[in-house]
């Protein structure tokens, strides 16, 4: 399968900017969950800001309707 990087890039809203893997899903994504995370894409953007990608964060932000 052929990466899509650039496309993925425009949908991207990362704030991490020394991140090798923005725009590369399948590095993010097994990156993230490893470590009991979802990947910024799954957060609002100032949700994202914090930094805070953990599963119980996301959770919250749910239980809010802020996701």
């Amino acid at each position: 399968m052929e990466c899509k990087k650039d496309q993925n890039l425009k949908n991207c809203n990362c704030s991490y900017e020394p991140c090798a893997k923005k725009g590369i899903c399948c590095e993010c994504i097994t990156y993230h969950v490893k470590s009991r995370q979802l990947p910024a894409c799954c957060f609002p953007n100032q949700a994202e800001r914090t930094y805070d990608r953990s599963f119980e964060h996301f959770a919250r932000l749910v239980n809010e309707k802020r996701v």
